[in-house]
């Protein structure tokens, strides 16, 4: 197995090669010489369940993986029971839609800790979850639910806090955003054992599997005491963190993620970037 990359969206080079509907993302994506593919509904879902469908049959045809991000308005962790239901509820229309893309893995951010501690935020996660994976057993939903790191300090959403969250069912897998956690701890990856650690983690909190397949996010962003502020590009110099080092840490330990780059505007530009250096590595590695 190989590592995968590809855009969140779409890109400013989609728009530019004459992209206007979604319908043909993963046809540009696998022109470009990409393979992964996410389909960004943060504002809400909008589209028919025939474009999806026809997304999806798209992918197929092209080798294109799939997957999908909820709302960012879903909110695990609310002081309020009713938007807690709520968020299940879009989740569930998430999951619909993301099992008529063929996705994989469907994203979800695990909410606020603002007003409250993180501990009593976490309990609240925690039963929004329980009842989440009760409701994809009793949809039959194919999709797993990605729970992701988040780059705020006032969210929930650190590596542990993700991977707790995850034990509560099997339908749940861990979504490392690396920018995010780099950006919460204000600079911590630097070296190939600092990546390493991250695959570690997982593999001895979950199992290997976990580790070896997982979904991940990728983009420099630049951050304030308080956390992220915002997504840049990988002209920056300045905030990193830097994708080569991470490359190093994939070949090393033999594992195949998916990593959907979020940059500014430049995703599948910098997707490319990132596939072209992790080719580079394994060379480099094989000929070692």
């Amino acid at each position: 197995m190989s590592a995968k990359f590809g855009p969140g969206g779409n890109s400013e080079a989609f728009k530019l090669a004459g992209g206007r509907s979604t319908l043909q993302a993963p046809g540009f994506v696998k022109s470009i010489g990409l393979d992964a593919y996410e389909y960004e509904a943060g504002n809400g879902i909008t589209g028919s369940p025939e474009l999806f469908a026809a997304i999806g049959a798209k992918a197929r045809e092209h080798g294109v993986k799939m997957s999908f991000h909820t709302p960012y308005f879903i909110s695990l962790s609310s002081v309020e029971p009713e938007k807690r239901i709520n968020s299940v509820e879009y989740i569930r229309r998430s999951a619909a839609v993301s099992d008529l893309l063929g996705a994989e893995t469907m994203v979800v951010h695990c909410g606020s800790c603002a007003k409250i501690d993180r501990e009593t935020a976490m309990g609240y996660a925690a039963e929004t979850l329980e009842m989440t994976a009760q409701m994809l057993e009793d949809n039959n939903f194919k999709v797993k639910l990605g729970i992701e790191t988040m780059g705020k300090v006032n969210q929930l959403g650190t590596l542990s806090e993700v991977l707790r969250l995850c034990k509560i069912s099997s339908r749940f897998a861990p979504v490392v955003d690396f920018g995010h956690l780099n950006a919460r701890d204000k600079g911590v990856f630097f070296t190939t054992d600092d990546y390493k650690r991250v695959f570690d983690e997982i593999a001895e909190t979950l199992g290997a599997e976990y580790a070896e397949n997982l979904h991940c996010h990728f983009s420099k962003i630049m951050y304030t005491e308080m956390g992220e502020k915002k997504h840049l590009t990988f002209e920056d110099s300045v905030y990193g963190p830097e994708f080569e080092p991470l490359a190093e840490a994939m070949v090393a330990l033999g594992v195949s993620p998916t990593i959907i780059c979020e940059s500014a505007g430049t995703q599948s530009d910098d997707a490319l970037y990132m596939k072209a250096v992790y080719q580079e590595t394994l060379a480099r590695f094989a000929f070692d």
